[in-house]
């Protein structure tokens, strides 16, 4: 009796330090989230610029000068379009702002109009209903604030390790100096693992690099060619004046999968209504092409299969992520999921189907030896 109690008190005290343990662990990594998040982002620049670095050591070019290059040619390339078409761009995304609720009213003016000619009701009748069903203002100043706080959330969940500019800087240099010593840093990583997982781990480590990066490229190019399409495109279709604010919105939009294309056409289509049912019409005739362009032509061949995430799965990241980290978690959380997918497949799907094949073979090879009797 004595020693069975002895046992239960010392399970009990081991169960108790685990969670004591799990709970200060959990509160350290509260504490350093912003850190967390910096690395985040980090690894999923790192892993964008991985392959260009493995290619450039074929060449015997030491792999932090690559590195140096490579952002110095994007640190160079984006500084070039901000100085080119930064004042338009801003211009008009302001002018979009003064705009959105203008043509919001519009609806109402249209819908007056369309009753009037249908029936005897009065037109401020229609206004009044129409008014209280939906708050054009309200609706107007919701969206508006709900986008400030969604960047606000963004912007200090990773400023407040450091600072803003700062922070990006230092995602950089996180960045690449992972790359530049990535051997180094993932032998130090998984040493700390019994074996063999530490093997196991290592051997995973380049295709979860390598799926990380195929997403992140990929999306890039895809949001960069769409933007463009639909910047040239709303130009012909006579919304010159605000053509390039609205692409470029559809363009980083598009960055976040599934609810980034219609949340990119929700202000061209609003913006349409001024202009008439015929420019409705072929905007939403455009968005639609470009849905479906990206869909079946340019995902395929750009993105591929690198997510290899069945997209409900996809689709509460990108939820889970908004709600957390704002915008940043809806454009990082993708990816890591699209990594952690490679874990999942490699080291438990893949072994536990293998093992059931085995299983079955063995099963079926019991089934068919001839039973000797004594």
């Amino acid at each position: 009796m004595k020693l069975e109690s002895q046992q239960r008190i010392s399970i009990s005290l081991s169960t108790l330090l685990t969670i004591a343990a799990a709970g200060l662990a959990a509160a350290a990594l509260w504490q350093l989230r912003s850190l967390l998040i910096l690395l985040l982002i980090s690894t999923v620049l790192a892993s964008a610029i991985a392959p260009i670095v493995n290619w450039a050591e074929q060449w015997r070019i030491p792999r932090w000068i690559t590195v140096i290059l490579v952002y110095l040619t994007v640190i160079s390339g984006l500084t070039g379009f901000i100085i080119l078409i930064g004042p338009s761009l801003f211009e008009q995304i302001q002018r979009l702002i003064r705009q959105v609720p203008l043509s919001l009213d519009n609806v109402v003016v249209i819908v007056e109009d369309w009753v009037a000619r249908q029936s005897d009701t009065r037109p401020d009748l229609v206004s009044d209903v129409f008014n209280q069903v939906i708050d054009v203002q309200g609706l107007t100043s919701w969206a508006i604030r709900s986008t400030q706080q969604l960047l606000r959330r963004s912007v200090s969940i990773t400023t407040g390790l450091v600072g803003g500019v700062f922070s990006v800087v230092l995602s950089i240099f996180i960045s690449g100096y992972m790359v530049s010593d990535s051997r180094k840093l993932i032998r130090g990583i998984v040493s700390l693992l019994p074996q063999p997982w530490d093997e196991r781990l290592a051997a995973q480590m380049t295709p979860i690099s390598t799926r990380i990066g195929s997403y992140v490229r990929g999306r890039i190019l895809v949001s960069a060619i769409l933007g463009v399409l639909i910047t040239t495109t709303l130009r012909f279709l006579g919304l010159s004046d605000f053509a390039l604010g609205l692409g470029a919105i559809a363009g980083v939009t598009n960055l976040i999968p599934f609810i980034g294309p219609f949340l990119g056409a929700i202000p061209a289509l609003v913006i349409a209504i001024s202009q008439g049912w015929w420019t409705l019409l072929w905007v939403a005739v455009l968005f639609a092409v470009v849905q479906n362009l990206e869909t079946y032509i340019l995902d395929p061949l750009l993105v591929g299969s690198s997510v290899g995430v069945h997209p409900l799965y996809q689709l509460l990241a990108v939820l889970g992520g908004t709600q957390v980290l704002g915008i940043i978690g809806a454009i990082i959380v993708p990816p890591w999921i699209a990594g952690a997918a490679v874990l999942v497949e490699n080291l438990y799907l893949q072994p536990k189907l293998l093992m059931e094949k085995r299983s079955a073979r063995s099963r079926r090879l019991t089934a068919k030896a001839p039973i000797v009797s004594s």
